[in-house]
């Protein structure tokens, strides 16, 4: 018996737009009728929908004919359904010995993957309809539980199809395998290159594979640009299983949550190591490598840790730090501005955060939009900084992620557009996550303009990511090359006549074994044609 080829099949052409009055139907029955202002209603993810509708369809004992499965329409996108979406559950085998049951007397071509596309979306479409009377729905709600939480629930496959090579194989990234050492990603391209569909492509397939398993995973998006909070581009965060609710904007009420550390059962030395690395961090973020005097220095630390004292520990803010900070300057000049206040009060005067954590960073999806503060100016740089200290202070008290004999599990995804805003100075955390986010579960992806924004006198961040991706560039760098793909002399100069000819939504990838990406070569890099998503 030949064995159901599911991982070729693809969805028909408009299956979310179709699907979309059941999906709102079964949100009506779980949410509640009002939620606070920093609670979300709960979404049920389109591919969840999806495999309700294919289970509803193949469990209606109605006669099938393959002229009705001929007239459905398979998408020309290159996009399969993943392969959690049959074998979440371990129900692979019940989808096979359904579909095999409904159409086992007919004429199938069970070998060809159109003809099975075709099958799962007449039984999609079936399922649909069944749905789409309340009372079915409410009846099949009631009577099919989904099994939750069981331990033989498998770690998804973080096997991300991001388009094709030039020879039209399928390209794909492996993105938690455990033969890789690391699940971090960069991604280098000038304006106008499709870095912004790349980054919609790699999150919608993570999304796709994950979400609707017991291991999901979520996002946070550093939108610079306000493309993604932008209202006429809503259709993308349809794509990565989340809508509007996501969309965080700082310049319009403080993000929901503190960006301190609670020290309320800490040591004091361990409250006087953070004032001084805060210290350092906010002269950084305002005056980049200029630096203050040691007086000021050591007054902004005195008052970081007063401003911590005088709460006992409880997370601080920055008025609070302002406040101690006067009270540390000579008498009859606490109402002078340095470069200390002046920084202080630029940060006071736009209230950026809350005074205590109103959600939980990494259980959800969350874009933040920046296309409202000045990309080079302190706010931009003050919330990608604290919010990135944030999920890190987060990582550290996380228990490891789950594993098992191939697969790592990954939490969460940090994701900062225009990453070189925040590539100029020392970004502490941001270098933390990178190096040690992995053993519980969390990932960054970088995207910049230019090869060389990655590889400063600070850090290396080629030299600690799995996924350098090289894309249209305005100018090259022949030191960032030659580290990054290994070759030298004829073989640097042919990579960057490549490189010189990459079109928009054309990136290089390095290879750094045949089983990387699937195929065999002399070259340690293969380009890749990216799906064209948005």
């Amino acid at each position: 018996m030949i064995e159901l080829n599911f991982e070729a099949a693809k969805p028909f052409d408009g299956i979310n737009e179709l699907l979309m009055d059941v999906k709102h139907k079964l949100e009506q029955r779980i949410n509640l009728a009002e939620y606070s202002d920093n609670v979300r209603p709960v979404t049920v993810p389109k591919v969840t929908v999806q495999r309700i509708c294919l289970l509803v369809g193949l469990s209606d004992n109605g006669k099938r004919n393959m002229e009705d499965v001929a007239k459905v329409v398979v998408s020309k996108a290159n996009f399969t359904y993943n392969a959690s979406f049959f074998t979440k559950d371990n129900l692979k085998r019940v989808f096979s010995a359904l579909i095999r049951l409904r159409y086992g007397k007919l004429d199938v071509a069970w070998e060809s993957p159109s003809q099975l596309s075709k099958i799962i979306g007449y039984e999609i479409i079936r399922g649909h309809e069944i749905l789409k009377n309340d009372e079915a729905l409410d009846e099949w709600l009631t009577f099919n539980h989904a099994r939750v939480g069981d331990k033989g629930v498998e770690i998804p496959a973080l096997n991300l199809h991001i388009g094709t090579y030039d020879n039209g194989m399928d390209a794909y990234i492996d993105v938690n395998n455990r033969s890789i050492s690391n699940t971090q990603m960069l991604i280098a391209g000038a304006t106008g290159s499709g870095k912004t569909n790349l980054l919609t492509v790699l999150l919608q397939q993570l999304r796709m594979a994950s979400v609707g398993t017991p291991y999901p995973v979520n996002f946070l998006l550093f939108d610079y640009k306000g493309e993604f909070s932008d209202a006429e581009n809503a259709g993308w965060l349809d794509i990565l299983e989340t809508d509007e609710s996501a969309i965080l904007d700082p310049m319009e009420r403080p993000l929901p949550f503190t960006p301190f550390k609670d020290f309320s059962n800490a040591s004091e030395n361990d409250v006087v190591i953070y004032a001084s690395a805060m210290s350092r961090a906010l002269v950084s973020i305002a005056v980049g490598d200029a630096r203050i005097s040691a007086n000021m220095d050591e007054r902004l630390c005195t008052a970081i840790e007063n401003a911590y004292f005088d709460k006992k520990g409880k997370p601080i803010t920055f008025d609070e730090i302002l406040d101690n900070y006067r009270e540390l300057l000579p008498e009859g000049k606490q109402d002078r501005t340095d470069s200390v206040t002046s920084i202080l009060n630029q940060l006071c005067k736009v209230k950026l955060f809350e005074e205590e954590d109103k959600i939980d960073l990494l259980n959800d999806c969350y874009v933040i939009n920046l296309g409202r503060c000045p990309k080079e100016g302190i706010y931009a740089k003050a919330v990608v900084y604290f919010v990135i200290s944030k999920i890190y202070d987060v990582c550290e008290q996380l228990p490891p992620q789950v594993t098992n004999k191939e697969r790592y599990g990954i939490r969460h995804f940090t994701i900062v557009d225009e990453a070189h805003y925040m590539l100029k100075f020392d970004n502490q955390p941001l270098q933390n996550l990178i190096k040690v986010g992995r053993s519980k579960g969390m990932s960054v992806i970088l995207a910049t303009q230019n090869m060389a924004d990655f590889k400063t006198r600070k850090f290396d961040f080629f030299a600690n990511v799995q996924y350098p991706m090289i894309m249209l560039q305005q100018s090259q760098n022949d030191a960032v090359l030659r580290d990054l793909f290994g070759v030298s002399g004829n073989a640097l100069q042919e990579l960057k006549n490549i490189v010189s000819i990459l079109q928009k939504g054309e990136l290089l990838i390095k290879d750094t074994s045949e089983d990387l990406l699937g195929l065999g070569s002399e070259k340690n890099y293969k380009k890749i044609n990216v799906t064209h998503l948005i």
